[in-house]
Order: structure tokens, then sequence, then C-alpha cells
């Protein structure tokens, strides 16, 4: 069975009747326009919701283009699912995997990057826009939770004109200036852009004014095609080559690592079906491509390319040099047949991040060192100089990285894309395959 993998998302929030449907049905249909699968999760904060007739959210989601759309309130979920309570947004967005980018509508809170509405229409807009802009002029933190600013200072009107701090905070002007004009904080402060907001779409000029600020984009309102692109470089999920490294014989395996029986089956059957939901193109590079032939039968919906090493010697540079050479897309992903916890969270979290920093190489780091085989290399970076240094004789993976952009990927974020970690365990023995083996067995 084929891994489930989360799609990348973005939330566009705002408050009642801000235009957010009708901003996200033409973004949808941009993007889709581009050419990306995209998913559409619609929340409500009151119980109960009618869908998929005309006029109704659901419905002019799925018109713009969505594949698929969730509606969501308390209680109930579109596709309809009857839960507990409130499904926290992250539970459903891994239930929707295999799109490019999912668009959210709503869950403020639900930590994932956010594009802020703002429409001068609106009354409550209008009063985020002053509070947001005052803030960002005092010199407020993006995302400063005002209710928690404002505990332990009496309001002026309580002590004769005086403002009075209760736990001797001093003279601080964030906790002093935002009682006074802005009684209702504790409303306000539940409504104001959140430290995740990376842009803003509105036609107030204090919300332009206060994004300038902070350094984040401000789109109108009828920018879409700006804001699509702005989504568009920053959280669809690059088109990606990912190749598995099957090498040929290992001698102590005495046989092809790809080949030797794991779970009652070739292990690198596990590695396909581990990966393959974040592969646009799928590579297989051996030495032995007779003995892998069977794949194309065993996964005939995946076009699976067996190919030859490049070089004539067995080596880690030149593996990395014929992955690279065979990739069709930019991003390549390169893991080895043997990490039989090779996770495809990861792969897309290092595609993510090479898009962010614009790097040339993305390897996760840990107290051992790289990890250049559950890794993300640019195509177009990396092979004129893994050229470069297998001109100079040079053979270890990483012999080249010192002329390229490297960045790494600490640990904490690969558990934050795989929790459950284990991702580069990999098997070089039988015994260390059957100590493996027995651990899933168990868990069974």
């Amino acid at each position: 069975m084929a891994v489930q993998v989360p799609s990348p998302a973005v939330s566009i929030v705002g408050r009642h009747n801000s235009g957010k449907t009708t901003l996200i049905e033409r973004l949808i249909a941009e993007l889709v326009a581009r050419g990306h699968d995209v998913g559409s999760v619609k929340h409500h904060s009151h119980v109960g919701f009618d869908i998929d007739y005309p006029g109704k959210d659901s419905y002019r989601h799925r018109a713009a283009g969505a594949s698929e759309t969730v509606i969501a309130a308390p209680g109930q979920m579109a596709r309809i699912k009857t839960v507990e309570g409130e499904m926290e947004c992250d539970e459903i967005l891994r239930t929707m995997p295999g799109h490019d980018v999912v668009i959210v509508e709503g869950y403020r809170k639900s930590g994932l990057p956010t594009i802020e509405i703002m429409r001068s229409g609106n009354d409550a807009d209008s009063r985020v826009a002053q509070v947001f802009c005052e803030g960002a002029k005092l010199g407020w933190p993006l995302g400063t939770d005002f209710t928690q600013m404002t505990r332990g200072m009496v309001p002026v009107d309580e002590h004769d004109g005086d403002e009075i701090p209760m736990h001797g905070e001093g003279d601080n002007p964030i906790t002093e200036h935002f009682p006074m004009q802005a009684p209702d904080y504790d409303d306000i402060s539940n409504k104001l852009p959140m430290a995740g907001t990376e842009a803003i779409a509105t036609d107030i000029p204090e919300a332009v004014e206060a994004a300038e600020i902070y350094g984040i984009p401000a789109f109108a309102l009828d920018d879409i095609e700006g804001l699509a692109e702005f989504i568009e470089n920053s959280y669809v999920r690059p088109r990606l080559t990912v190749v598995i490294q099957a090498g040929g014989e290992s001698r102590r395996m005495g046989r092809s690592k790809a080949t030797v029986p794991f779970l009652g089956r070739p292990l690198i059957c596990r590695l396909v079906e581990r990966l393959s939901p974040v592969a646009d193109d799928l590579i297989i590079t051996t030495n032995e491509p007779d003995n892998l032939v069977f794949l194309h039968s065993e996964f005939p919906d995946l076009r699976i390319q067996l190919v030859c090493d490049a070089a004539d010697y067995r080596g880690a540079l030149p593996g990395l040099y014929t992955a690279l050479q065979a990739a069709r897309n930019p991003y390549v992903a390169i893991v080895a047949c043997d990490m039989v916890f090779a996770s495809a969270a990861l792969v897309v979290a290092e595609a993510l991040e090479m898009k962010r920093t614009g790097a040339d190489v993305v390897v996760p780091a840990n107290k051992h060192g790289y990890e250049p085989f559950h890794a993300m290399y640019n195509r177009m970076g990396c092979l004129p100089a893994v050229r470069k240094a297998l001109s100079r004789g040079d053979r270890r993976a990483q012999s080249f990285f010192d002329d390229v952009k490297v960045q790494e990927l600490p640990q904490a974020k690969v558990l934050e894309a795989e929790p459950m970690g284990g991702c580069f365990v990999n098997v070089n023995t039988p015994e260390e395959l059957a100590a493996v083996e027995a651990t899933l067995i168990d868990k069974e």
C-alpha cells in the first residue's frame, strides 16, 4: 500500500464578510489553470452547514476547480463524516494527501502559514487594521497576544486617570498604551494577524503600512495573479524526481540489497511504495537492471525508469552523478535502497526547504554528520560540481559540497516532518535486516 503524505497547505483567513470565499475561488481557479492539483478546506465555527448547491462555499470551491474539498464545522465534516467535537486542521490535512497544495479557509490558529484578508467595507477588519498598524508602529512583535500583554494592568478609569502596573512591570509603552487606546483588546487580540502571517490581502492603507513595517508582502484584494504567484513560489510542492539507488551486489548481503527478501517481498518494493507518492518521476539506478524488470509489472502505473550506472566503477559520487544525469526535474531526491524507513514526508520537507532557501543541496544533519542518501539536490546547481569532483578523482558523496550552496536540515526539522524518526536506518547485513523485520512484525 502506498504511503500517504500530507500536502503542503496555506491558510487564508479574515473576519465575517471579508470576501474570503470570493478571493479563494478565484485563487483556486488561477492555480488550477497553472496546472496544479488544488485541494481546499472550508471551516465553519458554527454547528452545521449545507453543501454542494449553488451559492454555498463548498460548491464555489469545487466549481473553481478544487479536486477535493473538505467542509468542517463543530460536530460534522463533509465527505460526510460525524466526529466528536471539532477536528483539528492538521487531522483533516492528513486525510488529503497527494495535492500540490491545499488552500485552507479559516482555522486561524492552525499553525499554518497564513495569508490575512482585511477589507475596508468590513467594520471588524477596519478596526483590526487600525490596531495592527498601531502595534507595528509601536514595535509590537507580529502575533503579539495582547490579552497576555495587558494582563496585570489596571484600566485608566479605575484609578483616577493613572495607569497602575499590578505586578511591577514598570514603564512599558506596550502594556500602558494598548489598554487605554483599545479597551476591546480581548476581542481584538483574537482577530489580529498571528505570528504565522506571511502576507496580507487588503484595500486598507493602515494594513498595507503595517505589513511594510513587518516586512511581509501586501497584495490588493483583486491581485489574484500576484497572490497565486506568491503561493506558487512559497508553498506549492515542486516537481520532484525521486531516485532510489539500488546499485548492485552487496558482499555482506551476498546479493543485491534491492532484491533481498523483506517482509515477504524484495526490499526495493518497500522503497518504491514509500517514496512513489511524492515522485513525479521515479528512477532506480542499478548495474543489474535485468534483476529489477519485475518492477514494471509490480507497479504498472508508476512508469519506473531503470537506469544503469553511468560510470564503470563503483562509488557514492558516481552514483550521485548517474542520478542527477538521469533526472527529468530540477529537484532530485536521492535515497539509498537499504533505508527501510525512508520518508516521503521528509522528501517533501527537503524540497520545500530548497525552494525557500535557494540551496543546491538540502541535507539532513545529525550528530553523526550528513545523510547525503536521503537528501535533496538541485540538478542544475549540482551536476557541474559533481562532474568537477569526479574529474579530480573524488569518490565520496560530499566531496563537492564546498562548491555548492548547502542547507543543513537539523534533526528538529527532520522530526517535524517525520515524528516517528528512524528515516536513516539502513540495513547492511542479513542480521540487521532480520532485526528490523522482526521489529515491524512485532508492531503488527
